[in-house]
C-alpha cells in the first residue's frame, strides 16, 4: 500500500490537481522518501507541478533517465518546443523561465548546433592548470578559514562553501572578488526559480557583459578572453552565453557538493568513521555524496518532439520531462539492497548523461576535493552546533543547498597559509 505524499504548499490548489509541487520535495526533510512514495503511485515517471498549474514529468527510473538524455530525436533539449509555454499555460513573468526557457547556448541545442556550441567550453576547461588551481583554491579557503577561526564557530555554508566555487571560477574568467560576491547574489536567485529569478538573471548577465567589454578593449590570460577569441563562437550573445553557462553550472553545483559532503561528515556516524578510519578517500567520500544527495536533485528539462511511451506513462509532443537525479540515484534496479555505495563506483547521474553530460566534471571535483580537504584538515575537531533535523533548505525545485550548516571547533587564531604565518593551534 503506497504510502502518503506529504502536504502541498499549497492546499488548496493541490487540492485541485493531486500533484506534488517538486520544490517541495527537493525541500523536504526527507526527499529519497518523497521520491520513493512517488514511486510508489506512479512508477518510474511520475506527473508533478513545476508551479501553480504547471504540470510536469519527473523520470525517476534510472533506465528512463538514460533513455531521454541519449534519445535527442525524440527529447529535445530546445525549450521552444515546450507546449505549455507556447499555450501560455506559462506566465511570462514566471520564476521557471531563467532555468526553463530557451537561451542561444549549448543548453537549448541538440544536435550539429549542439556539437559547436560545446566545443569553446570544453576547449575552455582544457585549458585550466590544474595544479596552479589547486593551490589557488587551497590558499582561498585557508584565508576564509582564518577569517572565522578565532570565533571557533562558523557557518559552513554561508561563509565557505558558498564563497569557494564563486571565488574560484570567477578568477578564472578573470573577474574580482567583489564582481564574484555579485554574481554569487544573482544565482542563488536565479536558481531559487521564485519571483526574483529573473531579476537575478537580469543582474547576471549584466555582469558577465561587462565584463565581456572590458576583455575586447584589454584581453587576458584567463577563459573570458578564450572564449571571446574562439572560432565556433559568432556573436556576443553567443560569448555571454557560453560563460553564462559556464559559471551558473560550476557554480551552485559546487557549492551543494561541498556543502553536502561535510554535512554527511557532521551527521553521519559511519560516514565519518569511515573516511577518519582510512577506509574511505576523500575521492570516494565526494562520490558518496553525489549518490546520496546530488547537488542538482533535478535537471531541466527535455521537450518532447513526438508522441511516446515512458515507463508505462502516455507522453504527448510538448510536454516537458525533468530529470530527477537524485531519484534515479535511489532507483531500486541500481541501489543495493543496503543502501550503501560501494567506493569507486561512479554509476550516479549527478552528471547527468549523453550529449549534455557536465563538462566541467574534473575542475568541479578538484575545487570540491581541495575545499573539503582544507576544512578537515585545518578544523578537524568540527562538530555540527545544531541537531542535524534543523538544518533547512533553499527553496528550490532544482537544487538542494542547505540554508546553513553551523559548526563549532576548537578556536584558532592562525592559519598555515604562508611562510609568515604560525602553525595553528
Amino acid at each position: 500500500m503506497s504510502h502518503p505524499l506529504p502536504p502541498p504548499a499549497c492546499p488548496a490548489h493541490a487540492r485541485t490537481t493531486g500533484l506534488l509541487p517538486l520544490a517541495e520535495a527537493v525541500g523536504s526533510a526527507d526527499p529519497r522518501g518523497t521520491y520513493r512514495r512517488l514511486r510508489e503511485q506512479w512508477g518510474s515517471v511520475a506527473k508533478i507541478e513545476l508551479e501553480p498549474g504547471v504540470p510536469a514529468w519527473l523520470v525517476m527510473g534510472y533506465r528512463e533517465l538514460l533513455t531521454i538524455t541519449r534519445q535527442e530525436q525524440v527529447y529535445s533539449r530546445d525549450a521552444r518546443n515546450w507546449r505549455d509555454l507556447n499555450d501560455g499555460v506559462v506566465s511570462p513573468r514566471s520564476g521557471l523561465l531563467p532555468m526553463m526557457a530557451w537561451r542561444a547556448n549549448v543548453i537549448g541545442a541538440d544536435g550539429p548546433e549542439h556539437r559547436r556550441l560545446r566545443q569553446p567550453l570544453d576547449d575552455g576547461v582544457a585549458r585550466i592548470d590544474q595544479r596552479r588551481t589547486r593551490r589557488q583554491v587551497e590558499t582561498m579557503c585557508a584565508k576564509l578559514i582564518e577569517e572565522f577561526s578565532a570565533r571557533g564557530s562558523a557557518d559552513l555554508v554561508n561563509e565557505y562553501a558558498t564563497i569557494v566555487p564563486m571565488l574560484s571560477i570567477a578568477s578564472l574568467f578573470g573577474l574580482d572578488s567583489g564582481e564574484g560576491h555579485e554574481l554569487l547574489q544573482a544565482l542563488i536567485a536565479l536558481f531559487g526559480s521564485a519571483d526574483d529569478s529573473q531579476l537575478g538573471n537580469r543582474n547576471f548577465e549584466e555582469i558577465l557583459a561587462d565584463t565581456l567589454r572590458a576583455r575586447r578593449a584589454e584581453p587576458r590570460d584567463d577563459l573570458t578572453t578564450a572564449l571571446l577569441g574562439h572560432p565556433n563562437l559568432r556573436d556576443e550573445a553567443e560569448h555571454l552565453q557560453s560563460m553564462v553557462v559556464m559559471i551558473s553550472a560550476g557554480n551552485e553545483t559546487v557549492t551543494a557538493w561541498i556543502s553536502h559532503t561535510l554535512r554527511l561528515m557532521l551527521t553521519d556516524p559511519r560516514f565519518a568513521a569511515r573516511m577518519h578510519g582510512g577506509r574511505l578517500g576523500v575521492d570516494d567520500a565526494l562520490d558518496e555524496a553525489l549518490w546520496r544527495d546530488p547537488p542538482m536533485n533535478n535537471m531541466p528539462a527535455r521537450y518532447a518532439l513526438r508522441d511516446t511511451e515512458l515507463g508505462g506513462q502516455h507522453i504527448r509532443r510538448g510536454d516537458v520531462l525533468i530529470l530527477g537525479i537524485a531519484a534515479a540515484n535511489d532507483d531500486p534496479a541500481v541501489r543495493s539492497e543496503t543502501g550503501e555505495v560501494e567506493p569507486g563506483n561512479r554509476a550516479h547521474l549527478a552528471f547527468s548523461s549523453g550529449a549534455h553530460v557536465c563538462p566541467a566534471q574534473v575542475p568541479a571535483r578538484l575545487i570540491t576535493r581541495t575545499a573539503v580537504n582544507t576544512v578537515l584538515n585545518l578544523l578537524p575537531d568540527m562538530r555540527l552546533a545544531v541537531p542535524a533535523e534543523n538544518v533547512t533548505w533553499r527553496p528550490s525545485p532544482w537544487t538542494r543547498v542547505p540554508v546553513s550548516l553551523p559548526v563549532e571547533f576548537s578556536a584558532r587564531y592562525t592559519t598555515a597559509i604562508g611562510p609568515d604565518r604560525k602553525t595553528p593551534h
